[in-house]
């Protein structure tokens, strides 16, 4: 948990006479990785009010490791040299951009195991605990940025109507107060409230069966993955087992319908523990269909029930027939998380009007390229650019936030495509011949180091400035 002060000694005061009357204001409902980079990045334009809505009662991030790939870092780069530097003192090692074996892939599923391959990238996969990534956001929101604790949204409503002073958005929490803005961004994550009102809005003149298709999109569905989370302290783990892998290095231990990833974090305090099973049949309608069908409930639970605590003995259950390696690993684990792991159907939308989505209320993914935090950031940037842009005002919002769909929907849909087909490659590899794996999974995922977000941002930037072509 964070009690820091907000804002930066090397950030300028906000000018207030134009604070004063701002061009327009932002409300943010999710003080997560998405919503906190988007404040952050907004904080360049100080012609706009930004306001965070966080429904826990203090920012804090539940959870353990995130990875951000160099892509998305490249991103992050972009929010100046302090913000990177805090950054990479969290994670202990430099930024690259040269090739450097980022993942061990391992045969685990049988008493001795094998060395596969190595994932080899251009540039390192960055490794954080999610709360020390938190803190570094929160300690760079600057003093324009009104934060609120306790906001548990419910519902908001949108007049449609004209885009004028007179027509904000209303909030309403689940306290019984209530809020005003002119847009509104829901990076309130996968069991998101904004979803479901921003697609009935969008639905409400639609033919019986559109309406239906996009209806069906509300709501989370699962995934047809089990996750088993846990953080194993490195100290205990090196006392027992002083040279072991997971002290230094990512490593996947793969098997059939099941495998492990370790990798350490926290400046080597932990290491990450991460074990996935995967219902097969499940998981291949998953990527045949590109999420667009309905998947069964996790066992009969609510989405209230996606999580449950596990013993250690619990946790290791699934995984014990996994080489000697992975057992050292297991044998410290104390306690951990069962996680039905759950995505978001591909979207027929994240905006509406004056209201959009990012992040894992746009597009929660299957976790297997470590990729949801990354896309995140990516959502806020390009959101970042186009309602900054001089030329959007409170009139062109909805443009700003179509531009916004176009150029970001398709490509976070097809990484969530690509990571349920890592997840699929690692745990059923007999549809792909072992000597092929690391090939196969290399060009799965090279996207998150041959491509930068750079292209988009100048498309963005030419859409906002060229009213004549249609964005819808």
């Amino acid at each position: 948990m964070y009690n820091q002060p907000l804002g930066l000694s090397n950030h300028s005061s906000p000018d207030t006479s134009t604070m004063s009357n701002p061009r327009f204001r932002i409300a943010i409902c999710g003080g997560g990785v998405g919503g906190l980079t988007l404040a952050v990045a907004l904080s360049r334009h100080q012609d706009i009010a930004v306001d965070v809505y966080e429904a826990a009662q203090s920012f804090c991030e539940i959870g353990s490791g995130i990875g951000v790939w160099p892509r998305s870092f490249k991103v992050l780069r972009k929010l100046g040299p302090d913000f990177e530097q805090q950054l990479l003192q969290r994670c202990g090692y430099e930024y690259t951009e040269e090739y450097v074996p980022s993942i061990k892939n391992r045969k685990s599923d049988q008493a001795v195991g094998i060395e596969l391959f190595d994932l080899m990238t251009k540039g390192k996969l960055m490794r954080f605990h999610r709360a020390d990534f938190q803190g570094v956001l929160l300690s760079f929101l600057p003093p324009s940025c009104t934060t609120h604790n306790a906001k548990r949204l419910i519902s908001y409503t949108q007049p449609l109507e004209n885009c004028s002073r007179n027509s904000s958005i209303t909030l309403t929490f689940k306290d019984g107060s209530t809020a005003t803005c002119d847009v509104l961004i829901g990076a309130d994550g996968i069991k998101s409230i904004v979803r479901p009102c921003m697609l009935r809005e969008l639905a409400e003149d639609m033919d019986p069966d559109e309406k239906q298709s996009v209806l069906s999109c509300m709501n989370p569905i699962w995934s047809g993955v089990t996750a088993y989370r846990s953080l194993v302290s490195t100290q205990k783990l090196r006392a027992r087992y002083p040279d072991h892998r997971a002290l230094r290095e990512f490593t996947q231990y793969i098997g059939k319908d099941a495998y492990l990833v370790t990798y350490p974090i926290s400046l080597g305090k932990y290491v990450n523990f991460s074990g996935f099973t995967l219902e097969r049949d499940l998981v291949d309608l998953a990527y045949e269909a590109d999420t667009d069908i309905p998947r069964p409930s996790f066992k009969g639970k609510t989405n209230d029930e996606w999580v449950s605590e596990l013993t250690a003995q619990q946790f290791i259950e699934p995984f014990k027939d996994f080489e000697e390696d992975a057992q050292h690993i297991l044998e410290c684990v104390e306690k951990g998380t069962l996680l039905a792991v759950h995505t978001v159907k591909t979207l027929p939308s994240t905006n509406f009007g004056r209201v959009a989505i990012i992040g894992d209320a746009a597009h929660a993914m299957s976790p297997f390229q470590g990729s949801g935090a990354g896309q995140s950031i990516e959502d806020a940037y390009l959101l970042m650019t186009v309602l900054g842009h001089k030329s959007t005002t409170l009139e062109t919002v909805p443009r700003a936030l179509a531009i916004y769909d176009r150029l970001r929907r398709p490509f976070s849909s097809e990484v969530a495509r690509r990571s349920m087909r890592s997840g699929q490659l690692c745990a059923s590899q007999e549809d792909v011949p072992l000597h092929e794996l690391g090939d196969t999974i290399t060009k799965n995922w090279e996207w998150a180091w041959l491509t930068e977000l750079d292209d988009a941002l100048e498309e963005a930037v030419r859409l906002v400035e060229d009213s004549s072509i249609d964005v819808n």
